[in-house]
């Protein structure tokens, strides 16, 4: 095993993300290596009555992992941050939660999320969100302009986690909160998983163990609150394999930025 053999190629990664999640919003009803709809959000925990109140396109294109929104608790006139906004569910649903008062950042680098979100929130009169193209390591935000940073299953897809969590910090106004549901693992992936562009796109070869994880929460000045797992399931026969041989699992999770 050299390094040259086990290097993971980050310009093929985004390109192959990209490709995919271009798919779960213009075809969401084709098989993934995972769950997609509205099933799978009511699953994860999503109240049905708050389904029924955002657009049911956005909804088709759900790729979550978990069910985080509760643990987050977005009070109205704030705003929130959207790490990897997708199709908007997400979005959507802090939108409602902050009102008109409040404001909702949603950052996706795909840019047939970003049009499908956008289209979807000025048809449904949503004019407290905005989707702005962007990479989570980097989003495209003032430094403390926000009071929650959300984000699902899309950290993993991120070769720079640390980045992303100092980014979340930066943005966050003192004693902001991080709510987010993500893949993490037992074990630690071996190079040929973590190398592999196709199974980072598929939400496994960029999970991280999930004490590693935690500790780049806890690096970036968070104090980790509360931890959850949730019912999600690979669909693939490769993906389930992986999953199932090194733990990988979903969970959701709530973590207050300190105030030192």
């Amino acid at each position: 095993m050299t390094s040259t053999t086990h290097r993971l190629d980050t310009a093929e990664l985004e390109t192959r993300v990209k490709a995919m999640y271009e798919q779960v919003a213009l075809e969401p009803g084709q098989e993934f290596h995972f769950e997609t709809g509205r099933a799978l959000a009511e699953r994860l925990g999503y109240p049905a009555s708050h389904l029924d109140a955002i657009p049911a396109a956005a909804i088709e294109s759900f790729a979550g992992v978990g069910y985080f929104l509760d643990l987050a608790g977005i009070r109205p006139g704030e705003t929130v941050l959207d790490l990897g906004s997708g199709s908007g569910t997400d979005s959507f649903l802090a939108a409602l939660a902050t009102g008109p008062a409040g404001r909702v950042i949603g950052v996706d680098m795909t840019p047939a999320q970003l049009d499908k979100a956008g289209t979807l929130a000025a048809a449904a009169g949503l004019a407290n969100t905005v989707f702005r193209d962007g990479h989570i390591e980097d989003p495209p935000v003032a430094d403390r302009s926000v009071d929650c940073v959300i984000s699902n299953g899309v950290i993993n897809l991120s070769p720079d986690k640390p980045a992303v969590f100092a980014a979340a910090a930066r943005a966050l106004r003192p004693g902001g909160r991080l709510a987010i549901a993500d893949i993490v693992t037992a074990s630690h992936l071996p190079a040929g998983v973590t190398c592999d562009a196709s199974l980072w796109a598929a939400c496994i070869g960029g999970a991280a163990q999930r004490d590693d994880y935690f500790a780049d929460i806890h690096a970036a000045g968070f104090e980790i609150d509360t931890v959850r797992e949730n019912d999600y399931r690979f669909l693939s026969d490769r993906a389930a394999g992986a999953s199932e041989k090194f733990g990988v699992a979903s969970i959701s999770l709530l973590a207050r930025l300190r105030r030192d």
